[in-house]
């Protein structure tokens, strides 16, 4: 067996901005406890626990309000750590859950129950042995109301899944933008692409997200603290103010070679938001009406 990870940073700083009133985490996870919610068999990665206790203890100390949790594919299409984790979280938690396609209308409305307001689909060759693009079209069709799909791509493929990305009959959100490379600046080819995905839908909203993890030393980027990230990403907040999310991306999955400090990834939001009103928008409006508009 793989030696598990650790990945998050153990005394994050105390970010010099002060989020406003009902902020939320918009992206963030949990890793089991694995001894009450063990790893899927087919885990690519096997990490540490890092459970609901630390996950809430962190918004706190960040100055956050709530959190929406995304199911980690580590833990596959069983979701009951993401469930717990919504449980103990006083109403202060939604989540995005992974499905077999398969699921019954049954169990998606379980999901429901338990603060689900989304399913994810992952495109990442290392994370993932199979995403099967038609049997996620047929489950995509028939998610409870209100609910949406979150996609998580590399840029490169952005063109192949145009037809597919066309064909999703429910509201989408795109993980950190399509991981565009930060290195091309605003106008580069990567962001070009992903703007005009932006343009074929009213209902495509983005997380501005993983600074850490877009603009890495080890992925060619600057590091800490993240100017091509803040140069790249502050026109793309402006232009589509209402269509965009954040999140800290805790506990950072497989960034254990680069673990980022969560207190200056919060200090990265008014550099991509400089007003109090895109601030409001990002961290609140936004995320409030994907996942608490009931």
């Amino acid at each position: 067996m793989p030696d598990r990870i650790v990945s998050w940073h153990a005394n994050p700083s105390k970010p010099r901005f002060v989020p406003p009133p009902g902020a939320v985490d918009a992206h963030c996870h949990v890793f089991g406890p694995a001894a009450e919610f063990p790893f899927s068999a087919r885990a690519k990665y096997l990490p540490e626990d890092a459970g609901p206790d630390m996950l809430f203890a962190l918004r706190d100390h960040l100055g956050f309000s709530r959190n929406v949790v995304v199911q980690a594919s580590c833990h596959g299409t069983e979701n009951s750590a993401t469930l717990n984790a919504i449980a103990k979280s006083n109403g202060k938690a939604r989540g995005v859950a992974m499905v077999d396609p398969s699921i019954s209308a049954e169990e998606l409305q379980a999901l429901h129950a338990g603060g689900i307001r989304g399913i994810r689909f992952n495109f990442l060759k290392r994370l993932v042995d199979n995403a099967p693009k038609d049997k996620f079209l047929e489950v995509a069709g028939r998610l409870p109301a209100g609910w949406h799909v979150v996609i998580y791509f590399e840029a490169d493929i952005l063109e192949e899944l145009r037809p597919f990305l066309d064909a999703i009959p429910v509201p989408l959100v795109i993980d950190h933008m399509g991981r565009p490379d930060m290195t091309q600046g605003p106008d580069g080819p990567d962001m070009r692409a992903f703007r005009a995905l932006l343009d074929s839908r009213s209902d495509i909203d983005f997380k501005a997200t993983c600074p850490d993890r877009l603009d890495a030393i080890k992925v060619g980027g600057l590091g800490d603290p993240w100017d091509n990230f803040a140069r790249s990403v502050a026109p793309l907040v402006a232009d589509y103010p209402d269509r965009c999310i954040w999140g800290t991306d805790w506990p950072h999955p497989n960034m254990q070679d680069e673990i980022p400090d969560d207190g200056h990834i919060v200090d990265m939001i008014p550099r991509v938001a400089p007003t109090a009103e895109l601030q409001h928008k990002l961290l609140v409006a936004n995320p409030e009406r994907l996942y608490w508009s009931d």
